[in-house]
C-alpha cells in the first residue's frame, strides 16, 4: 500500500513539474514577443517625422453675420504649417491691435473651431455693411423681384445669378414687333436679399429686392433693362464654372416656327403675234423675234 502511495506521489510530482515547466516556457515566449512588439513600436515612433505646426486663431463658438468679434470669441490652436488657409490670423495682436479705432464685426457665418480669415471679418472700426462686401471697381445695384423672378425665394447673399430680360423689340427687317427673352448678364454676385446681407438665412425668403455687385457698365445695362422690360434671375450652381453664351429666344423660336421666304410672282412670258388677213378671216400668228411697238 505504501509502495502504491509512493508511486502516485512520484507521478503527481512529475506531472506538476512538467506543468510548471510548460507554463514557464509559455510565459517566457509571451514576454519575448511583447518585448519585440514594444521595440518595433519604439523604432517606428522614432522614424516618424514630426509635422511642423503654427499657432492659428480660430472661433471659440459659432459666429453669425453682423456680430461683434471679441477676444473671448477667439482661441489659439496648433495648425499644420502647410495647410494654413490663406489670410488667416496668426497673432492676437494682429486681430485686435492696440491702436484699433473700433471693433471688428463678422462678415460671414463661422462654425466653432473655424479659422478666422481677413475676408470673414471687417477691419477695425468698419461696420458690417454692404460697403465692406463690395469689391474694388464694383457698385451695388438693387433689382426688383417677386416669387417667380426671384427663384422662389431661395436666393442667398453670396450666390451667383444670371439675369434675363424679357420685353418687346421692333428691330425686325419687316418692321414687326415681338416679345423676346435675352440673357444680358452672367454670374453676377448677389450681396444682399432685401435688407439682409448675411448668408445664414434659413428657409425660403420671398424678397422684393435683391442687391448685386456689378461694374458700372453692367449696372447701366441692368438699369436700362429694368426700365424697358421684365427681369428674371437664374441661380448658378456653386461648382458651375461654365461660361454662358449668347441666348435669345422669341415667340417664333419658342414655337419652332421658321421664317417663310416670300416667293417672287412669276411673270408671264409675253408672246408677240402678227395679224394676217386670209380672205374674210384675220389670223394671229406668233413670232420668235422680240416684240416691237
Amino acid at each position: 500500500m505504501r509502495a502504491v502511495f509512493g508511486l502516485v506521489l512520484i507521478v503527481g510530482v512529475a506531472l506538476a513539474g512538467g506543468a510548471v515547466y510548460m507554463a514557464r516556457d509559455y510565459i517566457s515566449q509571451y514576454q519575448a514577443e511583447l518585448a519585440r512588439e514594444r521595440l518595433a513600436a519604439q523604432e517606428a515612433l522614432a522614424n516618424v517625422k514630426s509635422v511642423p505646426t503654427v499657432d492659428v486663431l480660430v472661433s471659440n463658438r459659432a459666429l453669425k453675420y453682423g456680430e461683434r468679434l471679441a477676444a473671448e470669441d477667439v482661441r489659439i490652436v496648433k495648425w499644420p504649417e502647410d495647410a494654413i488657409p490663406e489670410g488667416s490670423f496668426l497673432e492676437m495682436a494682429v486681430l485686435f491691435p492696440e491702436d484699433a479705432s473700433g471693433d471688428r464685426f463678422v462678415l460671414r457665418t463661422m462654425e466653432k473651431d473655424e479659422a478666422l480669415m481677413e475676408v470673414k471679418v471687417t477691419k477695425p472700426g468698419e461696420a458690417a455693411g454692404l460697403t465692406s462686401r463690395i469689391a474694388k471697381g464694383k457698385r451695388a445695384f438693387a433689382i426688383s423681384v417677386d416669387v417667380a423672378s426671384g427663384v422662389s425665394g431661395f436666393l442667398r447673399p453670396g450666390d451667383s445669378i444670371d439675369v434675363y430680360w424679357t420685353g418687346s423689340y421692333g428691330g425686325g427687317i419687316d418692321g414687326s414687333r415681338g416679345e423676346i427673352t435675352r440673357l444680358i448678364q452672367t454670374s453676377i454676385e448677389l450681396i444682399a436679399v432685401d435688407q439682409s446681407a448675411g448668408s445664414d438665412l434659413t428657409g425660403a425668403t420671398i424678397a422684393r429686392t435683391v442687391t448685386v455687385a456689378a461694374t458700372p457698365e453692367q449696372i447701366a445695362a441692368l438699369a436700362q433693362a429694368q426700365n424697358t422690360g421684365r427681369l428674371s434671375l437664374a441661380l448658378v450652381g456653386v461648382q458651375d464654372d461654365t461660361i454662358a453664351s449668347a441666348v435669345e429666344v422669341d415667340q417664333r423660336k419658342l414655337l419652332g416656327i421658321k421664317d417663310v421666304v416670300p416667293v417672287a410672282p412669276k411673270i408671264a412670258e409675253e408672246v408677240c403675234t402678227v395679224k394676217t388677213r386670209r380672205g374674210a378671216e384675220i389670223v394671229d400668228t406668233g413670232i420668235v423675234t422680240p416684240c416691237t411697238n
